[in-house]
């Protein structure tokens, strides 16, 4: 895993597939998604070698519940009791008691999903969600975190908008691939992740930080209006 400094309170953590990032506060950590199962080590690692304790993560938000961002959840929440976040159609795939919607592979995605989702294991089920929300919520951290839904790539994705540093967190609904902002792949519902899209870029973004892909760095608002004005389709 890769440890990557993108501002003194934001870091990415790189997995082999997928990251996750931490934001510092002064009164704690906050993990956006845990990666595949058995990231827990390498997220502590990481965690200390930032000068922090693994049991300063007091909030894990979980953008959506694919294999590869909820792999971890318990594992990560059990050092400290963290609140886990996620939204409540997805809180019922976490808890294992429903499954996650297939998506609708284009022919275009279908060698990539064929040579990486494979090799991704499966999450662990049940895990604990603690707190549900909704578009609109605002959870305590970054001077106040907005709740975006993101419905398209799954039912309850969301993405996460702090107004006072102007960073974004969209999970998979938003990807980037050689720093070029695009639709994430893999949706379930393809006309509502374009929906999504082309809301979520309203907002004043300065950091965009993406479930793949590099995250843009400066502006990435401008950037992002410009591909939704173009042809997702």
């Amino acid at each position: 895993m890769r440890n990557v400094a993108l501002s003194p309170q934001l870091h990415m953590f790189v997995f082999d597939v997928g990251q996750a990032y931490l934001w510092a506060d002064d009164d704690g950590l906050t993990l956006i998604d845990t990666g595949m199962a058995g990231s827990a080590k390498v997220i502590e690692a990481a965690v200390h070698g930032l000068g922090y304790d693994r049991r300063d993560i007091r909030r894990i938000i979980v953008t959506h519940a694919h294999d590869d961002h909820i792999g971890s959840v318990a594992d990560v929440a059990a050092w400290n009791s963290a609140t886990v976040v996620a939204h409540r159609l997805e809180a019922a795939v976490i808890r294992g008691e429903q499954r996650s919607p297939a998506p609708v592979i284009t022919e275009e995605e279908r060698p990539f999903y064929e040579r990486i989702v494979p090799g991704v294991p499966a999450a662990p089920v049940p895990q604990n969600v603690d707190q549900e929300v909704t578009d609109g919520d605002v959870l305590d951290f970054g001077g106040g975190a907005e709740v975006v839904g993101m419905p398209g790539h799954t039912p309850g994705s969301i993405a996460i908008y702090l107004p006072g540093p102007r960073v974004l967190f969209t999970g998979d609904s938003v990807a980037s691939v050689n720093g070029r902002a695009m639709l994430g792949v893999f949706n379930v519902d393809r006309a509502a992740a374009i929906a999504s899209f082309r809301d979520v870029v309203r907002r004043d973004v300065d950091v965009a930080c993406f479930g793949h892909g590099d995250p843009l760095l400066g502006d990435a608002g401008t950037t992002l209006r410009d591909v939704a004005d173009g042809p997702l389709e």
